[in-house]
């Protein structure tokens, strides 16, 4: 599928990849690790025809279909649905095509176009744009809304749409999690997992890594180098490689000293002259094995609050919404010292208002709110890094909270996030996404809040900044309150889940996966309740026209048309199902036989293909799932 053979690359006069060599195949999902700065999104640049390598060669099989995520979205009063279905150009084509064979009463033509667009899909073509949407969390009222009116992060979710609907062959993704919210990420695991071509991955979410991909391209030290399985897999291996490359340079730093010493010793007496310069050249054509170095680049930790009030925040029967419309109601909530709070939900149904409410940023509609003495929150939240002054460097941004701190102190503790050097005195303007995020962290922690509110803290940081967030978490002293897609984070920095659903706000007594249970089931009340049909009472002002005899013969012809399709996609799905079945039982059948115990190699054989077989039937199991709910929907 993709190969690089001897690549480098280069951005400037900053050399990003050097003498490369991987290759990637069919349907191989990768995940593409590394440092922010490294030269992952330009290595896309590059497979798309952006740049241009410096070295070396790019492989790519002829006519391969490469799907990305376009960063700008034109501002057209296009339907978001008719925008996300434009990503299927083969389709479109074939549409077209139609158009203009019945605008020529080309019969034959017509004819033939519509066998392509049946063996293309094309009649559940808007179901699948619908279910990419409904799946990415957008509402089901919003499928005809113009692309206009939608907001930026709604736009990118937009054009995330619209890449998965393209019929590519190389799906390029860069971090396309960091416009989503847990649910839209949980959803969009699953449709990677059945997406059938090659998949190359920009993440910093390890648990979405884990999930999705069964190889880590990790880029480092101007190279990439390949492991095999997901990113806790690669962890181990790179500790492994790691032990084994410390180990190998101590032993020979010792070979250098004895080496070395013999030198010294000798290389002026002429009996040992010879030996010693032989020595001298063999340590000239050494190679030099580099000490293993994983030391991350962050270092901070959050420290206690200059006070700690017994109750920092009490809620008591309050509402809160906007424009007196509520969004929460009734809603009851201590925050204490040491409280740390995951907070989970659908998306719309609260959860950053809820933050809203706490930061004291959105007024009470009813209710009491008692603050403690002494309350100090930290607010973090995306909108922040908007309010920081462009023209201003990290340096001037924390003096302006602390006058009587010293610029060595505060440059000390700018290090910690990453800013040093001279990176600490220039302005912010030409800041990535990741290093603005650091910066608003970094503000937050030096004023020593007892409340942390921190809304999706994780975009657009890297696997080392997470981790070193993670570890100051855990650290903290004071309450905590959280919304992450990230589940690493919340897993490993909250003690307790609360679920913002409905208009309520209440303990989820359950974990990660259970709230996926939770969702799937909700998400199925959802499209149940939307899809029953409004009664209408005889003499109401609002009942529906009834359909004339034509126009309801068209309908269900109309629907026929749609059924069809999916009916035999259901049969295939089915006859796979049993396929899978029986290739299961056979192997596990095989398993059961104590005499292929003798043969080691055989067993792990047997073990890989009984793993393989069961991922292959969930999938197919989730595949039936959604043709069926599809098919009920057509029914009601």
């Amino acid at each position: 599928m993709l190969t690089l053979r001897n690549l480098s690359l280069q951005r400037g006069i900053k050399p990003l990849l050097n003498q490369v060599n991987i290759t990637i195949n069919a349907s191989q999902k990768v995940g593409l690790i590394g440092a922010n700065g490294c030269g992952k999104s330009s290595l896309f640049a590059l497979l798309l025809g952006e740049l241009h390598q410096d070295a070396g060669e790019v492989e790519l099989p002829p006519h391969l279909t490469i799907a990305y995520v376009a960063q700008e979205t034109p501002a057209v009063s296009t339907p978001a649905i008719e925008y996300v279905l434009d990503g299927d150009q083969e389709l479109r084509e074939i549409e077209a095509k139609l158009v203009a064979a019945q605008q020529a009463g080309d019969g034959m033509r017509e004819a033939s176009l519509h066998a392509q667009f049946d063996a293309i899909d094309g009649y559940t073509a808007q179901a699948r744009a619908a279910q990419l949407m409904h799946g990415l969390s957008f509402a089901v009222t919003e499928d005809e809304k113009p692309v206009n009116e939608f907001s930026g992060g709604w736009r990118m979710r937009l054009n995330l749409a619209r890449a998965l609907m393209s019929r590519s062959d190389l799906l390029l993704l860069d971090e396309p999690t960091n416009h989503l919210d847990l649910d839209a990420v949980l959803w969009f695991e699953q449709w990677l997992k059945r997406y059938p071509g090659t998949l190359l991955l920009i993440s910093h979410d390890r648990d979405f890594l884990d999930n999705v991909v069964g190889t880590i391209a990790h880029v480092e030290q101007q190279t990439i180098n390949l492991y095999t399985g997901n990113y806790d897999d690669f962890e181990r291996q790179r500790a492994e490689k790691l032990a084994l490359q410390q180990a190998a340079y101590q032993k020979q730093q010792r070979e250098i000293a004895h080496i070395q010493s013999f030198i010294d010793r000798f290389r002026y007496k002429a009996t040992k002259a010879k030996q010693a310069q032989s020595r001298i050249n063999a340590l000239a054509r050494m190679e030099q094995i580099a000490a293993a170095h994983v030391d991350s680049p962050f270092h901070f930790s959050l420290q206690s609050p200059a006070q700690m009030p017994n109750q920092l925040i009490y809620l008591d029967q309050v509402s809160v919404g906007y424009k007196n419309t509520p969004i929460l109601e009734n809603l009851n909530l201590r925050i204490s010292p040491g409280l740390r709070f995951g907070l989970l939900g659908p998306n719309g149904a609260g959860k950053s208002t809820l933050i809203k409410l706490l930061a004291g940023q959105l007024g009470l509609l009813q209710g009491e709110c008692t603050l403690g003495d002494g309350l100090q929150v930290g607010y973090f939240a995306q909108h922040q890094l908007e309010q920081l002054r462009a023209e201003d460097s990290p340096l001037q941004h924390i003096q302006r909270l602390d006058v009587n701190a010293t610029e060595q102190s505060l440059r000390r503790f700018l290090g910690g996030f990453g800013f040093v050097g001279d990176m600490a005195v220039e302005p912010v303007a030409p800041f990535s996404g990741g290093e603005k995020a650091r910066l608003a962290l970094a503000l937050l922690v030096w004023q020593r809040p007892n409340v942390l509110l921190l809304d999706e803290p994780t975009n657009h940081l890297d696997l080392d900044m997470r981790h070193a967030l993670t570890l100051a978490l855990q650290d903290y002293m004071g309450a905590l309150v959280i919304v992450s897609h990230d589940r690493h984070l919340l897993r490993t920095t909250t003690d307790q889940l609360l679920l913002v659903a409905n208009g309520r706000v209440k303990a989820f007594d359950g974990d990660l996966a259970d709230y996926r249970q939770w969702l799937f089931e909700h998400r199925a009340e959802q499209r149940n309740s939307s899809l029953t049909p409004v009664s209408s009472s005889k003499g109401g002002g609002n009942a529906t026209q009834p359909q004339t005899r034509l126009e309801k013969k068209r309908a269900d012809a109309q629907q026929r048309e749609q059924r069809r399709p999916l009916q035999n996609r259901l049969k295939q799905v089915e006859k796979d199902l049993d396929k899978l079945t029986a290739e299961k039982a056979a192997v596990e059948a095989l398993l059961a036989d104590p005499s292929i115990y003798d043969d080691k190699d055989k067993v792990k054989e047997y073990i890989r293909q009984q793993a393989a077989l069961v991922e292959q039937l969930e999938n197919t199991e989730e595949m039936w799932l959604e043709i069926t709910e599809t098919l009920e929907a057509f029914k009601n």
